[in-house]
């Protein structure tokens, strides 16, 4: 794990950054209240239409039956370019609370997608549960699949990409709980 201000590497239980003392409250403090956040896709930037966000409604609930420990949340939002994109990621992912306060630590198996059509940046931020599972070089590859839909301004399809790939990846590293049975983490 790394700072999303510095980059800095970081202990899972670190209370704060070593190098620039960034928490999370402070990261708060710096970017403001959570914005309105719809379930499961949230597009502030209204860049996905009812089709669209219904499409990836439908992907993401079928990924949630075969892994029903996941909590799989989408966000397009226009962050402010005063901070890192990385940090608002970080701050997004703990304020929005997607796996709820009964699923923290390594129980916590909430994966968030954000994008920001404006910076022309995305990220995949995993919980502490998923975090030995999901290395960042696997994730940015994820990102990567996307890539050729999102120069093109087709987000719901990019988005799409992701998921597939996500899908793919989760059942590599599954491990059934009995035959035909939904794979646990």
């Amino acid at each position: 794990m790394r700072c999303p201000f510095c980059q800095t590497p970081l202990k899972a239980d670190a209370a704060e950054c070593p190098a620039c003392r960034l928490t999370f409250p402070r990261t708060s403090a710096l970017v403001g209240a959570l914005p309105r956040l719809a379930p499961v896709v949230a597009d502030t930037t209204r860049q996905l239409g009812t089709a669209d966000q219904a499409k990836l409604k439908k992907e993401i609930a079928k990924i949630q039956r075969r892994f029903p420990q996941l909590v799989l949340q989408v966000v397009m939002h226009a962050f402010p370019e005063e901070h890192p994109f990385s940090m608002h990621v970080f701050w997004l992912f703990n304020a929005g609370n997607f796996a709820g306060d009964s699923h923290r630590g390594k129980n916590n198996h909430a994966l968030l997608i954000a994008l920001d059509p404006a910076r022309g940046e995305a990220a995949i931020m995993p919980g502490y549960g998923l975090e030995p599972f999901l290395k960042p070089e696997t994730l940015d590859h994820l990102l990567e699949l996307a890539s050729p839909a999102w120069e093109n301004l087709r987000w719901a399809e990019g988005i799409s990409r992701v998921l597939g790939g996500l899908d793919q990846l989760l059942e590599s590293i599954a491990i059934p709980e009995k035959a035909d049975e939904p794979g646990e983490f």
